[in-house]
């Protein structure tokens, strides 16, 4: 019974210790500016109903889904925009981003809490002679045995957040850890971007090349024809000569064409975190364009800058700019630190543990930096400067997405217009074509007119493949700046 009192009599200094740091704790203020939010920047065009520059045809009001690519109904690119979510060096290195925020934050909150170590030492020690340093006559010289004795405990300090600033470094990097978060959803809405509108250059590249040579080769058959006629007297020399030179014009641009196959090629074998080459096997059998939904989901203003993670991930920033300022305004007021000790000291290591070899140490320490000469001060304003870099360079993301959104809606708009007008041109080049065959098998008309439509036809199925391919590459960039194609962190 008299142990028990006796223990507790040892430990009471540190439960009123702590009791008295848990009331501070609580009773605690927070210095420094409390988060509002963000400004509010452009408000009538961010709450509009519609975009500003929303085409006529072609959208109509409604949610689209984040992962947009599917309604391209193509395989192929589903599975390379997965594996490049999966393996693209630059999406790694955002994650590797995120998990090192999330890690100063998991250091920031442990700030919070107090600090304890355990010890042990066994320290053997020999006294010296101190009759030899007297020089008594008689002494014998001879020092006392080795002394040994063992210790074991516990040291603990805690620096109580009386004015709460670490309670704003925790608030910065939370919030800080969430704007990393939203890059990595900006980086994943860039990736599969980029990937599609590879994919698009690849197979509008396939499929201009595939026209080339499909024209190269009835050029080659009329230029053979030609040569045959002329051997018979019915053709002259300058025709001949005319349609070699259509033949190796048309022949000239398949080297640069099957160029840039090989480089889209090994741009979507990058993409995908592969080497230069390794989707050839896969990709380079040509393969029509995606098909284009018939309408495009559009929702309003408001819902897209909601949807942005760039905006996100610059409101975040500013919320822990902000926060940062109260981390500095504490450092003009007091620091209150308990130090704690509780331990055992015995020359026996069977005796370590009696209540009689138990010793403690509590000390409150009280720390303020009076004078500085205006250090803290200086980190406050250039805090409070920090902020306000912060909130403009949020205004800045607003007002380029709602650039971004409204130059992709026109641009999508404009060339679905001009598409419709490549298509009747190609039907008119056909057309022509057809009839001036015709006319040129019954001698009704000459090798210069016929070399001219049959130039006109190749170079409209050339401008209609490229018309769909950049109306493609159109919708992706809609779909872009409108914030879609990224993936929860958790997920």
């Amino acid at each position: 019974m008299m142990a028990t009192r006796s223990s507790r009599s040892a430990i009471a200094p540190l439960t009123v210790l702590t009791a008295l740091a848990a009331a501070c704790t609580l009773a605690a203020c927070t210095v420094g500016p409390d988060y509002r939010g963000a400004p509010a920047v452009a408000p009538e065009a961010a709450s509009a109903a519609t975009f500003v520059r929303t085409p006529a045809q072609g959208v109509t009001p409604g949610r689209a889904p984040s992962e947009w690519w599917l309604s391209f109904g193509d395989p192929q690119l589903n599975a390379l925009i997965t594996a490049a979510f999966a393996h693209n060096p630059d999406l790694r290195a955002a994650q590797a981003r995120l998990r090192q925020s999330r890690a100063q934050l998991q250091q920031q909150r442990a700030a919070e809490m107090p600090k304890v170590s355990a010890s042990a030492a066994a320290p053997r020690m020999r006294e010296p002679n101190l009759a030899a340093f007297s020089q008594q006559p008689g002494s014998s010289g001879a020092g006392r045995g080795p002394l040994q004795f063992y210790t074991a405990g516990f040291d603990a300090s805690w620096e109580i957040d009386l004015f709460g600033g670490t309670r704003r470094a925790v608030e910065a990097a939370s919030d800080e850890a969430d704007a990393v978060e939203a890059d990595l959803a900006d980086a994943q809405v860039s990736l599969a971007a980029e990937v599609a509108q590879a994919y698009i250059d690849l197979r509008d590249e396939q499929q201009r090349f595939a026209i080339a040579q499909r024209n190269a080769g009835l050029q080659q058959q009329m230029l053979t024809l030609t040569e045959q006629r002329r051997a018979g007297g019915t053709a002259a020399d300058v025709d001949v000569e005319r349609l070699t030179t259509q033949v190796e014009t048309t022949r000239s641009t398949l080297a640069p064409l099957a160029a840039q196959v090989d480089m889209s090629l090994d741009q979507l074998a990058v993409l995908t975190g592969k080497a230069p080459g390794a989707l050839d096997a896969e990709l380079a059998a040509p393969r029509a364009l995606p098909s284009l939904p018939a309408s495009v989901p559009l929702s309003d203003p408001a819902t897209m800058l909601a949807q942005r993670p760039d905006i996100r991930a610059a409101e975040r920033r500013f919320a822990s700019s902000n926060a940062q300022i109260g981390e500095h305004v504490a450092d003009f007021l007091p620091k209150l630190t308990l130090f704690g000790d509780l331990g055992f000291t015995a020359a026996n290591p069977g005796h370590l543990m009696r209540k009689n070899n138990f010793s403690w140490v509590g000390v409150p320490y009280l720390q303020w930096n009076v004078f500085d000469f205006g250090r803290t001060l200086g980190a406050v304003h250039g805090a409070e400067a920090a902020r306000d870099e912060a909130g403009a360079r949020y205004e800045k993301a607003v007002l380029a997405a709602l650039q971004d959104a409204n130059g992709a809606l026109s641009r999508y708009g404009y060339q679905r217009e001009h598409l419709v007008t490549l298509e009747k041109v190609q039907d008119s080049a056909q057309r022509s074509a057809t009839l001036m065959r015709q006319r040129y098998r019954a001698g009704a008309s000459s090798l210069v007119d016929l070399l001219d439509t049959q130039r006109a036809e190749s170079l409209a199925q050339q401008d209609v493949v490229a018309g769909q391919a950049q109306l493609l590459k159109d919708f992706v960039s809609l779909q872009k700046s409108l914030g879609l194609g990224w993936r929860s962190a958790a997920s």
